[in-house]
């Protein structure tokens, strides 16, 4: 593909800033040979004869007054051919920063610019070597924290959801081209499009756009982690049990109450999934003007949480009914609950020395079994059964791994959620409010061809949810979605 970008020449440092072993300085555009051939000398102190494309090649940094900034290696890739469909370099140095500043002040002496956030993604899009979904998979790719964000991110950028869009796309195209046809004939009252195949293929097309709508909930899950919401009364242990789920000590642990008085936030990674742990203020009656923002942010972050821990106190049955009433009516059918009945250790008498054998026992014990069940019929009677009720003593870290478990056989419930035929999910919240507005667009095309509306109003449904389509890909696009989408990007990429 011929570049049809070709603006100024830009750099930048493609890795992270501080120490290293090596560093990466990148530079793209028409004139990037011949920067490189200025400052690139052989162990001669010469100029290399032969071109870069494709070629390694080892040599000196020399600055103008002569000066060797470093040795390097250099590898040339000639557009199209390159990752932005430019003339680009990469200058392997020593991964000084004071050499990086040094060889970046030399580009920019010889003509080059520093580059933007995401300017060169940006530009391998404008040259067609990426589409728009694919050049956004590459900040989900180097942003990919667990196996399961990289797999989705990598297959984004590989295009296959991208050639299902178009595929959509394509049908809807042909369908349109042939009812504005019709419009170009409409004196002869000729029907171009067949309105039995159109309804066909609407609800072909809508099926598979509800596919990928309900993909959503797991892809954004994989790719931000699964938001985890530890709630309870005041001193129930929340955040002892953050704490033990993160096997460290981030959340202040008191027993006075109300010492947590704003969430705190943490993630951990088990078994290759991203859980976002949330640690709330503690839920009671208060006065208090700090404690009252924070049990309204205690309400607040329940509403956004997939997953929700309700705390319980064993040594404080009698408040078992209170804190269900109070907090059931804040949980939503859509989230997983699970009830933790903390403190089971010494609820029964046991001293902080007992050991995992013996908390085994007490576990399978009678008592424990009839307040195990009296939770289960409370929450049955205030309309939140839960996933599980779990058994813990989150001091001595006693039922975590039980915990754990339970979160990851939660989360692969979630894969049961239906995924397009080629297995695509939608990660980015940009895509999926395309797909419904789209979605919306061709739902109106069904109702007016039920109501025998002209072609003309079906025909402007069916472009509006192109377009909604296309700005997925970028086949419509403009420099607001651009400057959204490359802003958050990091320099170098």
């Amino acid at each position: 593909m011929n570049t049809i970008y070709e603006p100024s020449t830009i750099c930048a440092q493609a890795t992270a800033s501080g120490q290293g072993a090596i560093a990466i300085v990148r530079m793209s555009g028409s004139k990037s040979f011949e920067i490189i051939s200025q400052i690139l000398k052989n162990s001669k102190g010469e100029s290399f004869s032969k071109p870069l494309d494709r070629r390694a090649r080892f040599g000196t940094i020399v600055a103008q007054d002569e000066r060797i900034i470093d040795e390097v290696v250099a590898i040339g890739f000639a557009g199209p051919n390159s990752y932005t469909g430019e003339d680009s370099v990469e200058i392997y140095c020593h991964g000084s920063d004071y050499i990086v500043s040094e060889i970046l002040k030399l580009l920019i002496s010889c003509g080059a610019q520093m580059a933007s956030a995401g300017e060169f993604t940006k530009r391998a899009f404008l040259n067609g070597r990426l589409d728009l979904a694919q050049a956004e998979a590459v900040a989900d790719l180097i942003a990919s924290e667990t196996s399961a964000a990289h797999d989705v991110a990598l297959k984004q950028i590989k295009g296959g959801y991208s050639d299902e869009l178009r595929g959509m796309r394509d049908e809807l195209v042909n369908i349109v081209s042939l009812m504005e046809l019709e419009l170009d004939f409409s004196e002869e009252d000729v029907e171009f499009a067949d309105r039995t195949q159109l309804k066909d293929l609407l609800s072909k097309v809508i099926a598979h756009i509800e596919t990928l709508i309900d993909s959503f909930s797991l892809g954004n899950v994989i790719k931000n982690g699964v938001p985890t919401a530890i709630i309870g009364a005041t001193n129930t242990g929340k955040s002892t049990l953050l704490n033990g789920l993160l096997r460290e000590e981030r959340a202040i642990v008191s027993d006075i109450a109300g010492t947590t008085r704003d969430t705190i936030e943490d993630t951990i990674n088990i078994d290759g999934v991203t859980f976002r742990f949330i640690d709330t203020a503690g839920i009671r009656s208060t006065k208090e003007t700090i404690e009252i923002i924070g049990i309204e942010r205690t309400f607040s972050t329940i509403n956004k949480a997939s997953v929700v821990l309700m705390v319980l106190d064993a040594t404080r049955a009698e408040y078992f009914e209170e804190s269900l009433a109070t907090l059931s009516p804040r949980l939503n059918q859509q989230q997983e609950l699970f009830i933790i009945l903390n403190k089971l250790d010494v609820a029964f008498g046991q001293g902080e020395e007992t050991s995992f054998e013996d908390l085994c026992k007490i576990e399978k014990s009678e008592s424990v079994q009839a307040m195990v069940e009296n939770i289960a019929q409370l929450a049955q009677k205030y309309n939140c059964p839960p996933t599980q009720i779990i058994t813990i003593s989150a001091k001595q870290r006693f039922g975590i791994e039980k915990i754990n478990k339970a979160l990851i056989d939660s989360h692969k419930s979630l894969k049961s959620v239906k995924s397009s035929g080629n297995g695509q999910m939608v990660t980015n919240l940009r895509h999926y409010q395309a797909l419904k507005e789209a979605r919306e667009s061709l739902q109106r095309v069904e109702e007016g061809i039920a109501a025998s509306l002209s072609t003309e109003f079906i025909s402007q449904d069916i472009r509006q949810a192109l377009y909604h389509i296309g700005t997925i890909t970028g086949e419509v696009t403009s420099d607001e979605i651009l400057g959204n989408i490359f802003r958050n990007f990091c320099i170098g990429k």
